[in-house]
């Protein structure tokens, strides 16, 4: 499959959770988001943001106080909706090790492939905002990080799983999602659902599970 290009993704619907919302504040971070997955935060600015909604800029400035801080609710809002997915699935998993494995990779995957403009800001302009801005969200990612990289911990210490290093593959784990709105087409020959059971046993090959 061919990459895809970040500049179809403004042409794509820019889709938030459903903890946003609706109302002006919603509709400025949905314009902002569509903008900021195809343009880059720095290649957008407010006005370009305020153009598309047919706005003026200071009534945007009446919502957020600055371009960085829209940024930041959005990388906040996408870490939020990524943790309770991962939590959920973790839930009604069980208690056996590759079984949390397939669940958190297929809910990692979902959200990825049904949020890509999300995912792409999430992932990427985060470093533009300063350490004060971005660390409640990096935090949110860490605790992320911290769910795949327990369950892995166990499954090795239990003798599921035999890795060639745990962090490593973690890491490559979780990359398999960020990837996606680069290449994934939902409206093509592979659905969601398949393609999240593709992943989660790519996973468990990786951590070479038993």
């Amino acid at each position: 499959m061919r990459p895809l290009p970040r500049s179809r993704l403004q042409a794509q619907k820019a889709t938030l959770p459903g903890t946003v919302p609706e109302g002006t504040r919603r509709r400025i971070l949905e314009e902002a988001l569509r903008l900021f997955a195809s343009q880059g935060f720095h290649g957008t600015s407010i006005r370009d943001v305020a153009k598309k909604l047919e706005l003026q800029p200071s009534a945007l400035y009446a919502h957020f106080s600055s371009k960085e801080h829209i940024l930041a609710e959005l990388v906040q809002v996408g870490h939020e909706a990524h943790q309770e997915a991962l939590r959920a699935a973790l839930r009604d998993a069980g208690t056996e090790p590759a079984a949390q494995v397939r669940a958190l990779v297929r809910a990692h995957t979902v959200m990825h492939a049904a949020h890509p403009q999300l995912a792409v800001v999430v992932n990427e302009e985060i470093h533009a905002l300063p350490p004060e801005l971005s660390a409640p969200a990096m935090a949110l990612r860490d605790q992320s990080v911290a769910l795949l990289t327990e369950v892995i911990r166990r499954g090795v210490e239990q003798g599921r799983f035999s890795p060639p290093h745990e962090a490593a593959t973690g890491a490559a784990i979780s990359a398999m999602g960020t990837r996606l709105p680069y290449w994934y087409e939902p409206s093509g020959a592979l659905d969601l659902d398949t393609l999240a059971n593709i992943h989660a046993e790519l996973a468990l090959r990786m951590l070479g599970a038993r």
